[in-house]
């Protein structure tokens, strides 16, 4: 590694960036074509020109295939059955975003955030160089911040965009500097608190002969909700629906008529499988969620709606406020899906024909693996699987099968108890914090533990690489005071509140601990309070617990507000570390670890 990096930077892209607001712009109404106008894909005597736009979501840097049931979407079949399809991977994700552009004359692709962030390693080694240049090869366009861009600060964002190699690492790769991405990057609600102007570009027009679409991209206003504070220090993030209709009236000031919001931000489909088709039983029906509200009162003067986040995958119509249809997509998470959208471009009026006859639905595809791999992404990841190798295949452990994780649906997940478990362990001794219990967010479990990985180890080999998949953050755990009353309120805002009100968020917890979940109750009612118990015997709301948590939960992210009003606070090892050593520590090839009961918490339902 090079210690002294030459800095430079690239001509960007055109982007819009202004930071006034017009008033009283109209909303426009999407209409048919008048009789007799031509429609077609790209003859310059057409009135209007079909634009490819192809998208997808939280990549989260997964270049390799994912492991275990997080490689996995759900197909449903013609009967109503469901298929289970192996998909993703940055080698056949390029593939498919390539043979779907062939034919095409206008085609741009776009990104709704979390591009980067929550890594394997392969990628999170790196601070996430690797997945930009993935990004790049890929012929991304433009891409939404996401909440997981800020992983590692607002300075080490701008590097991923404007190039530059790490500050204290330097560069990775001998005689290379990182050149940053090719693609926009977008986060026009998050300001600066000082300055008070967009710390990134707002708006990006793209152009390719007479057609001009704009993109606004916007992250949600609870980022701060679901990344440590240090990573959102001296930022603001603004509401969503207020901001795109800010920069939709300014894009058309500057007569862009055709617009596509990004939004990192999503829904709940009523069904998981990637063909659902969510309009039925009704425009919007079949969708859940903060993006629900977002889509019916973002502008109308918005084309079309780009979003993340769940990763869910869905391909929606709901309404906008003048009652036009607009589609509303995502495309589930980790490369496995890419939506292709046709958007149907009045050269007239310079604006999206939105009519559920102008043009054909979006449609979400699968990247499967039986196609052809890319070769150049072949190369990318050889070549940095190479400079990783002498620490991401250094052995940790032993397992006895598939310990599921990230993706298990069930509340309570094995691989999250026996990551509470080593928590506990490396902090319970008295000059390590005393910790008698811990407690884990489950999204901090980015993987599930495969027992048969891809590479050159023997199946049941846990190596470094695969528990930096598990916890990419490398957050440092707390051991704190919490009181039994403020223990019990914990377990409560699991299931209430601003955050985890319609979408639970269940901590995981370590051996011992034990309570009741009752999902025929709302709210706070869901947690059976007389039930809350730390090796058999009853919470007492009144004594103090030694509580072990890394330090997103401590600082109250994903809404555990009560969990920042710790005292005693005493820093500890990584989350990484302390699960490597129970790994080390409690296997062997002769006695590897057996997946966890997950019998701790009882689930009324």
């Amino acid at each position: 590694m090079s210690a002294t990096p030459q800095r430079h930077r690239r001509t960007r892209r055109l982007t819009l960036a202004a930071l006034a607001v017009t008033a009283g712009a109209g909303a426009m109404v999407a209409a048919a074509l008048p009789a007799g106008a031509a429609s077609g894909g790209g003859s310059a005597k057409s009135r209007t020109v079909d634009v490819q736009m192809l998208s997808f979501n939280d990549f989260h840097g997964t270049l390799e295939p994912p492991q275990g049931s997080s490689g996995n979407v759900t197909e449903r079949q013609a009967d109503g059955t469901t298929k289970s399809i192996p998909a993703g991977g940055v080698e056949y994700l390029a593939t498919g975003l390539r043979e779907a552009r062939k034919g095409h004359e206008y085609s741009v692709t776009a990104a709704a955030g979390d591009m980067i962030g929550g890594s394997p390693m392969l990628s999170g080694l790196f601070h996430d160089e690797p997945s930009i240049e993935a990004l790049n090869k890929l012929g991304l366009d433009v891409s939404s911040v996401g909440n997981h861009e800020f992983d590692e600060g607002k300075a080490e964002l701008r590097r991923m965009a404007y190039g530059g190699c790490h500050p204290v690492e330097g560069c990775f790769e001998f005689g290379k500097d990182f050149t940053g991405a090719q693609f926009q990057y977008l986060a026009a609600n998050v300001t600066d608190e000082k300055t008070k102007r967009p710390m990134m570009s707002p708006t990006y027009v793209w152009k390719k002969g007479d057609v001009k679409i704009g993109f606004i991209g916007v992250t949600l206003e609870g980022t701060p909700d679901v990344v440590t504070a240090d990573g959102v220090k001296g930022l603001k993030f603004g509401d969503e629906i207020e901001t795109i209709n800010k920069y939709a009236a300014e894009l058309n000031k500057q007569g862009v008529k055709s617009i596509v919001a990004l939004i990192h931000e999503g829904g709940l489909p009523a069904n998981g499988a990637y063909n659902y088709d969510c309009n039925v039983p009704g425009a919007g029906a079949g969708i859940s969620g903060a993006i629900v509200d977002i889509a019916k009162n973002v502008d109308s003067k918005v084309d079309a709606l780009v979003t993340g986040h769940t990763h869910q995958a869905y391909a929606c119509n709901i309404p906008d406020p003048a009652g036009n249809p607009r589609t509303v997509t995502s495309a589930a998470s980790l490369g496995r899906l890419f939506t292709d959208t046709t958007l149907t471009y009045d050269r007239q009026t310079k604006d999206i024909v939105r009519t559920p006859i102008a043009s054909p639905k979006p449609v979400n595809k699968v990247v499967t693996r039986d196609q052809t791999k890319a070769a150049d992404m072949t190369e990318l990841i050889q070549r940095w699987n190479a400079l990783a190798a002498p620490i991401a295949n250094r052995p940790q452990g032993f397992i006895s099968a598939d310990i599921p994780g990230r993706g298990s649906e069930a509340p309570e997940k094995p691989l999250g108890d026996l990551i509470a478990d080593a928590q506990l362990e490396a902090l319970a001794p008295a000059d390590k914090g005393g910790a008698q219990l811990a407690v884990m967010n489950p999204g901090g479990i980015r993987s599930d533990l495969a027992y048969k990985a891809s590479g050159s180890e023997g199946d049941g080999v846990v190596t470094y690489g695969e528990s930096f998949t598990v916890q990419p953050f490398t957050n440092m755990m707390n051991i704190v005071d919490l009181t039994g009353a403020q223990l019990i309120t914990a377990l409560q805002q699991q299931v209430s509140g601003p955050v985890n009100g319609a979408n639970p968020k269940i901590l995981q917890v370590s051996k011992g601990f034990t309570y009741t979940l009752d999902m025929t109750k709302a709210g706070v009612d869901r947690i059976v309070v007389d039930s809350v118990k730390l090796n058999g015997a009853a919470i007492d709301p009144a004594k103090t617990y030694r509580v072990a948590m890394n330090e997103f939960l401590a600082g109250g992210g994903d809404g555990f507000t009560v969990l920042k009003e710790h005292k005693n606070k005493l820093v500890g090892a990584s989350d990484l570390d302390c699960f490597n050593d129970y790994l080390t520590n409690n296997s062997s090839a002769a006695a590897p670890i057996a997946p966890p009961a997950a019998n701790r918490i009882t689930v009324i339902k």
